[in-house]
């Protein structure tokens, strides 16, 4: 099972056994445990219903886990520890070391490629399914696509200039017939192929119908109905959001900013509100259901990095919200780790194992907007969208116009890092497309930059260039 194909079928069989079990916060109905097959052959509306609600299930699988996403990333950007005495790659691989593609490296790639593969046999089997009117299959198909782009979002924003596979839509049949393997291809690529799957999402569901055929989860769900996206014209506007960030971060290497406050303009991107609703937007949801899983970052490992707290300037209500001193079960200070590390604070973000975890909220939407235009000129425009995060979310003074490119670079990363902290990798995503160094802890450190291609690709890839390129630049 070393081909991405063959280890897609392996997780997208586990997927479909598991759609009788709560998840979500969704009862998804038993079906006879529907099987590979079955969707790809004779697809059903309550086959392909499911399988769609899959898709938000497997795309939630490893954020809030210890080894996931927010975890990972916000140990390699230097947001957080995790001082798990029973795994020291936590420290030995992630800080000192470099990612290994048999080991912590090897993550995020096979899930979100299993879930592109569970959207594929969706798209391709829509048609077959007569119950189903064309606005229906339009809404359907924008949602797929719009997942597709998210997961495929995750695989080239960990492995960056070591690229990411985009030609995933090969028959599933076994060795030795099995298909070629798609290529690797770069990041200029793949960003323009995520662009392409968004903007076909969105057009898919404008021209679709008014409610979804299967359920979406509560983290879909705002009280107010002007910012709730769990019908096809509220997720149309997280499209959008997504979209934004897309382009900003393509923006950095061609200097166009004009896409993302088109996409924001259709976003639900709210800075006009007396009161500004920074945590509108939309969140993944956990529980600890039988058959759920729960947030894995409530984990009495995981410690704030001290540079957090040392790094805010006087008074920042962030880090008040989200910092705490850490304690142990006597209420005294927790010393951290035997390691050459050490912190004595931890995270308040997320207090329960059923705490939501952000995936795109309109406080990162208004930094978003910030930069787009300070970048088109608009330099006032720009201070004020940061000055509405920094006093109203920071509880911070205002801010006057940068009256250069770096003075304003410098003043948005502190703004993103503290209001997007520990929420998906953000910090270290944004020192590397600004060109900034990654702090070390050590000297003797390793600055792990990007993913390496999994062992496993490689294995069956021999003499694929990007599997030389590893974790870290030379």
């Amino acid at each position: 099972m070393k081909r991405i194909h063959s280890l897609a079928v392996t997780v997208i069989f586990g997927l479909l056994a598991s759609l009788a079990v709560t998840a979500c916060d969704l009862d998804v109905p038993d079906l006879n445990n529907p099987g590979l097959d079955g969707l790809q052959d004779t697809p059903t509306v309550a086959t392909v219903n499911a399988a769609c609600t899959g898709l938000l299930i497997g795309g939630r699988r490893n954020v809030s886990t210890e080894n996931g996403y927010v975890s990972e990333l916000g140990i390699l950007g230097r947001e957080a520890y995790n001082f798990d005495s029973a795994d020291p790659r936590y420290v030995t691989e992630m800080i000192a070391g470099t990612l290994s593609g048999a080991s912590f490296g090897a993550n995020f790639w096979a899930l979100p490629y299993s879930n592109i593969r569970a959207a594929n046999l969706i798209l391709d089997g829509l048609d077959k399914v007569a119950e189903f009117s064309t606005t229906d299959k339009s809404t359907i198909r924008g949602f797929a696509h719009t997942m597709q782009a998210i997961d495929l979002l995750e695989v080239i924003d960990t492995h960056d200039t070591n690229g990411a596979v985009i030609d995933t839509d090969q028959p599933i049949v076994p060795p030795p017939a099995a298909q070629p393997l798609g290529k690797i291809v770069d990041k200029p690529t793949t960003f323009a192929a995520i662009a392409k799957l968004l903007d076909d999402g969105a057009a898919e569901l404008a021209a679709g119908s008014s409610s979804f055929t299967f359920g979406i989860p509560s983290g879909f769900h705002n009280d107010d109905p002007k910012l709730t996206f769990d019908t096809p014209s509220g997720f149309l506007k997280f499209n959008r959001a997504m979209r934004a960030r897309v382009a900003v971060y393509v923006a950095m290497a061609t200097k166009d900013y004009a896409p993302a406050l088109t996409a924001l303009s259709a976003s639900f991107i709210d800075d006009t509100s007396m009161v500004i609703p920074f945590n509108y937007g939309v969140y993944f949801t956990f529980s600890t259901k039988s058959g759920d899983i729960p947030n894995g970052l409530v984990n009495q490992n995981i410690y704030v990095h001290p540079s957090v707290a040392a790094d805010a300037q006087p008074g920042d209500a962030r880090v008040m919200r989200k910092v705490q001193l850490a304690v142990d079960g006597k209420g005294n200070p927790r010393p951290g780790a035997e390691l050459g590390l050490s912190s004595t604070l931890s995270f308040t973000l997320y207090p329960t194992p059923e705490s939501p975890v952000p995936q795109i909220r309109n406080e990162e939407l208004l930094l978003l907007k910030a930069e787009a235009l300070y970048f088109t000129g608009d330099k006032t425009g720009a201070t004020a969208e940061l000055n509405l995060v920094r006093q109203q979310s920071g509880g911070l003074p205002a801010l006057a116009p940068a009256p250069d490119d770096a003075t304003f670079v410098a003043e948005l990363l502190y703004e993103r890092r503290y209001s997007l902290l520990f929420e998906g990798g953000h910090r270290w995503l944004d020192l590397r497309r600004f060109g900034k160094p990654l702090p070390l802890d050590r000297a003797t450190d390793t600055a792990n930059v990007r993913y390496p291609i999994p062992q496993a690709e490689c294995d069956a890839r021999p003499g694929e260039h990007a599997c030389t390129l590893g974790s870290a630049d030379p």
